[in-house]
C-alpha cells in the first residue's frame, strides 16, 4: 500500500479567520446560546453518536411518531466553527462529515431535518465535534532496548489551540495508566499558531529495567476542555534487554549517500491537485510507498522494483517519471525537494486479466543508489547503547519459491520479514496462500475516482496487525531465516477489533511478469543468504473465542442429543461440551476432547449443525475439569504437503463461485483454528456486508471466515474517512504561480509548516 498525504482544501483557511474568533480558539463556547430545537409532534431526529472526531461520521435518521423514516432534507444550519474552514457537510442519506479542522478544542454543529411533504415541520439535532489526529501517531512502532529514547509526534486538526495527554498502557486503546516501570516522558511540548495546525512531541525514555512483559504502548489522547470522548492513537513499543533498536523513522528520511532500499518513494507527479478561491491550483494531496529492491538484467542495468500503484500512480503515469527519495508524502508533497534517483521504465499493467501482479521497475541513475542492493534493518545492531539496525542486502538471485513444502509440521515455523516506509523491519507469519483477492484501485490519491477492481490469484496472506500500513507497499518481503526474497508486499487491510491482514505477490510471479514486459530476465540484486532480526509486533498467542450466554445454550442443547452416542473412550472421543468456534467468531461449536496420545481419532466437521472444535486432553484433565476451553491457537500454518495441495485443489474449484457474492473479496488457505490438524478455506468477508451464505464445510473442508474492511492500497488501514490536511496553513495565494497542467513539477507548493 502507498501512504497518502492529504492537504486541507482550503488551506488557506486560517489566514481567513478574523482576528477575534483566533483570539478564542481553544475555547468551545457551546450552542445555549443558539434558539431551541425545533419540536413538533410528526417526527424526530435520531443520531448513532453525538459526539464524533473530524475523522469519522455520524449517521443521522429522521424517525416518523407513528413508525417508520421520514423522508426529510438534510441541512447544517448553524456551527461554532469559522466559516472559512466550515461546518462539515451533510448528504441527501443523513451522513454528517464534519470539517477538516477545527478552532477550538471542541465546537458543536446543530443539523436540521426538514419534512419534504410538509416544509414547515422540521427537528434538529446538535453534534459535538473534538479533534482528530491528522494521521497515527509518528512513529507507527519502534523497538527499543533498556535506557534507550523515541520522539514521539502527533499532529491534531485543530487552529490555533489543541494539546496531547501522553500515557502509557498495555493497550492501544488505553486504559490504566502505567508508571515508570514502563518508562518515562520528558520534553514534551506543543506547536501552536493561528495559520498552522498543532504539533506535539514527547520523548519517551525506556526503563533501565525491561517488564516481563516486554512491551509497552504509547497512547497519545487529545485533550478536551469540557470532558467529552477523547480520541487516541498509539505507538507499539517492543522493549528487550539485547541492545536491539529499530524505527521506521529510519526509513522514512532523506539519504544524502548511495540511497538504500526500504525507503521511502514516490513518483514525483503522484499527487492531486485543485484550485482555491481565487482559481489558483495547489497540491491537495499526494502519495507515496517504498523503494522495495534492486533488480539487474542480463547486461548488469539495475532497476527499482515496488508496485505499479507507487510507481506508475496506478496505470496513471508515464514511462520517464522520476522516482525520487524521499517521496512526496515524506516532503510535504513538495515536488521540488525530492532526490530524484530512478526513471520509470517497465510497468505491469493493472487494467487488464492478462495480468497477476501489481509491480513497475525503476530504471536507476547513475551514483545515486547502493549499487549492492543493501535494504534498511536487514543488517546487524550497530555499536553504542541505543545502536540502530544496519542495512544489507538480501540472497541474490531469483528468490525462493513458497510452496506448501515449507509449511511441514517437522520444520521450524517459517517467519518473513520486511523493510517499509510506514513501519519499518516488521517480522510476522504467512496465514494463507493460494488466495484469490480483490483489490480496488483509483486514479487519485484521495480515492475518490475509482480506477479498476482487479482479481488476483495465488497470493500470499501474511497474518498482524503491525506486520504493514499504507506506505510499505512495494517492500520485498524475505524469509527471515535466510533472507531470500519471497514475495513483493502491496495491499492490506484491518478489522475493528485490532487484526490485521497483508497481501503479496510470490517474488517468482514478479519477476516473471517484468520479464515478459520488458523483454529482458530479472533477478534479486544480494548477497549470501543470512538471517535477519525477526521484530514480531503481534508475537503474542492468539485469544481464544469466548463463548456468550446465548451461543452456549445453542450449544448446549446439541450437546446433549448428541454426547451418549459420540462419547467413547475406545474411539478416542472422551467428552463433549459447549463452547464457541474460532473459524467463525460468534457462532457456537461443540467442544469434542480426543485422547492426546493418540492421532488416529476421527471427529465429524459438524455434530448437529453445529461445528466442531476439536481439543486434544487426557481422562485425568476430563475427570478434573482442567482441560482446555479451546483449540491451541498458533499463527501460521503447520501441516503436511498433501494436505495443502488437496485444500488448493478445492479452493481452485470453488473461488469463483464463492467470490460471486458482493460481501466476499477473498479465497485462500489456510490452517483450521477449531482442528489445528486440518486445513480450511480461509474467506474474507467485508465488513460492511453480510453474504448471501456461510457454510461451515465447502467440498468437504472446514471454512474459516475473517471479517475486514476491503483492502486499500492508498488511504491508511486505520482511516476512517479521508484524513484532512498535515501540512500548515500559512502557504499565500496571492503568491502561487499560474496551473500549467502540462508541467505537473510546476504546481505551486504549499509551504512546511
Amino acid at each position: 500500500m502507498r501512504l497518502i498525504l492529504n492537504q486541507l482544501v482550503v488551506r488557506r483557511a486560517a489566514a481567513l479567520i478574523a482576528p477575534s474568533l483566533l483570539l478564542i480558539a481553544g475555547c468551545a463556547s457551546g450552542l445555549n446560546k443558539y434558539l431551541p430545537k425545533s419540536l413538533n409532534t410528526v417526527f424526530s431526529v435520531a443520531t448513532s453518536a453525538q459526539t464524533v472526531n473530524t475523522n469519522g461520521q455520524v449517521q443521522l435518521k429522521a424517525v416518523l411518531t407513528a413508525g417508520g423514516n421520514a423522508a426529510v432534507k438534510w441541512t447544517i444550519v448553524r456551527g461554532e466553527n469559522d466559516s472559512a474552514i466550515g461546518q462539515g457537510t451533510i448528504d441527501a442519506h443523513g451522513v454528517y462529515t464534519p470539517p477538516a479542522s477545527l478552532t477550538g478544542d471542541a465546537i458543536e454543529v446543530e443539523v436540521q431535518a426538514q419534512l419534504k411533504s410538509d416544509p414547515t415541520k422540521t427537528a434538529t439535532e446538535v453534534i459535538q465535534i473534538t479533534p482528530g489526529f491528522l494521521q497515527p501517531l509518528t512513529p507507527e512502532n519502534s523497538v527499543l532496548p533498556a535506557g534507550g529514547s523515541l520522539q514521539v509526534t502527533a499532529q491534531l486538526a485543530e487552529v490555533g489551540g489543541g494539546s496531547v495527554d501522553w500515557s502509557l498502557s498495555t493497550k492501544p486503546t488505553g486504559g490504566r495508566r502505567l508508571g515508570s516501570a514502563y518508562g518515562t516522558f520528558s520534553q514534551q511540548f506543543c506547536q501552536r499558531s493561528p495559520q498552522e495546525y498543532t504539533v506535539c512531541s514527547a520523548l519517551y525514555t525506556a526503563p533501565s529495567g525491561i517488564p516481563a512483559a516486554g512491551e509497552v504502548y504509547i497512547v497519545g489522547t487529545v485533550s478536551n476542555t469540557d470532558g467529552l470522548a477523547s480520541t487516541r492513537e498509539s505507538v507499539h513499543i517492543l522493549l528487550n534487554a539485547s541492545g536491539v533498536s529499530s524505527t521506521p523513522l529510519t526509513n522514512q528520511v532523506a539519504q544524502t549517500s548511495l540511497v538504500e532500499l526500504g525507503s521511502s518513494g514516490s513518483n514525483n507527479n503522484d499527487a492531486d491537485t485543485t484550485k482555491d478561491r481565487t482559481g489558483s491550483a495547489f497540491i491537495n494531496d499526494c502519495c507515496g510507498g517504498t523503494l522495495g529492491a534492486l533488480l539487474r538484467d542480463q547486461t548488469g542495468e539495475q532497476y527499482i522494483l515496488s508496485n505499479n500503484h507507487v510507481l506508475a500512480e496506478s496505470d496513471q503515469a508515464a514511462i520517464g517519471d522520476s522516482i525520487v527519495q524521499p517521496g512526496l508524502i515524506d516532503r510535504n508533497c513538495d515536488q521540488n525537494a525530492g532526490r530524484p534517483v530512478a526513471a520509470l521504465r517497465y510497468v505491469v499493467p493493472l487494467a487488464t486479466t492478462e495480468t497477476n501482479v501489481d509491480a513497475a521497475l525503476a530504471e536507476v541513475n547513475a551514483g545515486t543508489v547502493d549499487p549492492a542492493g543493501s535494504i534498511l534493518q536487514f543488517g546487524t545492531q550497530g555499536s553504542g547503547a541505543n545502536g540502530g539496525l544496519g542495512a544489507a542486502a538480501p540472497a541474490a538471485g531469483p528468490g525462493e519459491a513458497v510452496t506448501p513444502a515449507l509449511f511441514s509440521p517437522d520444520s521450524p515455523p517459517l517467519m518473513v520479514a520486511k523493510s517499509g516506509r510506514t513501519t519499518g523491519l516488521t517480522c510476522s507469519t504467512i496465514d494463507a496462500i493460494s488466495l484469490s483477492i480483490e483489490v480496488d484501485y483509483y486514479k487519485d490519491c484521495a480515492e475518490t475516482q475509482p480506477y479498476y477492481r482487479k482479481t488476483f490469484a495465488n497470493q500470499i496472506g501474511i497474518a498482524g496487525d503491525g506486520f504493514s500500513d499504507s506506505g510499505d507497499s512495494g517492500a520485498l518481503i524475505v524469509n527471515a531465516g535466510n533472507a531470500e526474497p519471497l514475495a513483493l508486499f502491496f495491499a492490506g487491510g484491518t478489522d475493528d477489533n485490532g487484526g490485521g491482514f497483508s497481501v503479496a505477490s510470490p517474488i517468482q510471479d514478479v519477476l516473471a511478469a517484468l520479464d515478459a514486459e520488458a523483454g529482458k530476465q530479472f533477478t534479486v540484486v544480494g548477497g549470501p543468504e543470512h538471517s535477519l532480526s525477526c521484530l514480531n509486533y503481534d508475537a503474542k498467542s492468539i485469544d481464544a473465542p469466548a463463548a456468550s450466554e446465548a451461543v452456549r445454550k445453542r450449544a448446549e442443547t446439541v450437546v446433549r442429543r448428541n454426547a451418549a452416542t459420540l462419547i467413547n473412550p475406545a474411539n478416542g472421543i472422551l467428552d463433549l461440551q459447549p463452547g464457541a468456534s474460532a473459524d467463525s467468531p460468534g457462532d457456537p461449536a461443540v467442544l469434542v476432547y480426543v485422547d492426546k496420545s493418540r492421532d488416529d481419532v476421527q471427529v465429524p466437521k459438524t455434530i448437529g449443525g453445529l461445528r466442531t472444535v476439536v481439543i486434544p486432553t487426557d481422562d485425568a484433565n476430563i475427570a478434573n475439569g482442567t482441560a482446555p476451553k479451546s483449540s491451541v491457537q498458533v499463527s501460521g500454518i503447520h501441516l503436511p504437503e498433501g494436505a495443502l495441495q488437496e485444500a488448493a485443489s478445492v479452493q481452485q474449484a470453488y473461488a469463483r463461485r464463492l467470490m460471486s457474492d458482493p460481501a466476499i473479496f477473498g479465497i485462500g488457505v489456510t490452517q483450521s483454528r477449531d482442528n489445528p490438524a486440518e486445513a480450511a478455506l480461509l474467506v474474507l468477508v467485508d465488513m460492511s456486508r453480510t453474504p448471501r451464505a456461510t457454510p461451515t464445510v465447502v467440498g468437504g473442508m472446514r471454512v474459516r471466515y475473517v471479517s475486514l474492511h476491503r483492502l486499500h492500497v492508498t488511504r491508511s488501514k486505520r482511516a476512517g474517512v479521508p484524513h484532512p490536511s498535515t501540512c500548515g496553513l500559512k502557504s499565500s495565494a496571492n503568491q502561487q504561480p499560474a496551473f500549467d497542467p502540462e508541467k505537473p513539477s510546476a504546481l505551486p507548493l504549499p509551504e512546511a509548516p
